[in-house]
């Protein structure tokens, strides 16, 4: 006869599936089939003349897979920082929004200039014709305004990502396409020393850390209550990741939320005075008040192995001493 001790460890998991179901179900857009268009866009940064042919070459790729591509007008434009005026990026993009036709919209690179057009667009025909909006890093902008409104959207790599070494990629393309035409997302990561173990079930949200923080108080920030938070970033100095993710525990990001993934902390900047921590220790240091499962080196962010994410699907995250496993529900 089994004791009732024995039934604990079921007992326990099911409780981290109650909070999943209290939470808004997000839209999923139709995933893709052959024959679908995608629409290439430049919504931030310029797209300097010698690496024009990253799109020619997305395009080709979109063509391996079966799939249509057509590419914005203003994608080639440049206006100082960013890949033509507002009113062009915006343009692109609205166009895409709006063109039943398109299934995904996937963006060229990110650096800097989403925010900016955010609040021009208009996502009426958006809602009735759902789509992908595909990219990752400063693209985060688009993803919190997609939850906000209630789709999912895709975080994953940017046409640029080509330029990345084939054999440093062939996961990011892969489970890239896997993302675009529905094929189950499960991984498995190595463990890390410093990773907090648990189990815990959520959607997923989030992004890049600075874009996530220069969110914070508009009508754009994500609601991260029951939820498990992605977090990447790249270029940064340990005081400045440590002021981000102060500023987000302050807000309340973590208050209520189930888990924390942190994807590629890359190319950390090196300051003359020394932080006194290294990367992982900051971060358990800002989240020491918590409870939730901790995942480090997540293969998602400004590195060539990039997976794919769906932000506003359902996961169940398991941290433990061996691996790790994120499956996608």
């Amino acid at each position: 006869m089994k004791t009732r001790k024995a039934y604990l460890p079921a007992f326990m998991l099911l409780l981290t599936l109650i909070p999943t179901y209290a939470q808004k179900s997000m839209i999923q857009p139709p995933f893709l089939v052959k024959g679908d268009t995608v629409a290439i866009v430049a919504p931030a940064g310029i797209l300097k003349p010698d690496r024009h042919s990253v799109v020619i070459k997305a395009k080709k790729l979109l063509e391996q897979w079966g799939l249509h591509a057509i590419i914005g007008k203003h994608v080639y434009n440049q206006n100082g920082h960013f890949a033509g005026t507002d009113e062009e990026r915006c343009e692109d993009f609205q166009n895409a929004l709006d063109n039943p036709k398109v299934k995904a919209i996937w963006c060229v690179r990110g650096g800097y200039g989403s925010v900016r057009i955010l609040d021009k667009l208009d996502y009426t025909l958006f809602k009735k014709h759902p789509k992908w909006i595909i990219g990752y890093s400063d693209i985060t902008a688009f993803h919190n305004q997609m939850n906000v409104l209630g789709y999912q959207s895709i975080h994953s790599i940017l046409c640029t990502s080509i330029e990345f070494e084939p054999v440093d990629t062939g996961e990011s393309f892969k489970t890239f396409q896997n993302a675009l035409f529905g094929n189950d997302l499960f991984y498995t990561v190595k463990s890390n020393k410093y990773n907090k173990t648990g189990i815990a079930n959520g959607q997923l949200v989030g992004g890049n850390l600075t874009l996530l923080t220069n969110l914070l108080g508009s009508k754009t920030s994500i609601d991260t209550t029951g939820k498990i938070v992605f977090i990447e970033e790249i270029g940064e100095y340990r005081y400045a990741i440590d002021r981000m993710l102060q500023s987000l525990k302050r807000a309340g990001y973590f208050e209520n939320c189930n888990g924390v993934i942190f994807g590629d902390i890359s190319k950390v900047k090196y300051n003359t005075t020394n932080f006194g921590m290294n990367t992982y220790e900051l971060i358990l240091d800002v989240l020491k008040d918590y409870d939730f499962p901790i995942l480090f080196d997540f293969p998602a962010g400004h590195e060539p192995d990039n997976r794919a994410l769906y932000l506003g699907r359902t996961i169940q995250l398991n941290v433990s001493k061996e691996q790790t496993t994120v499956n996608f529900l």
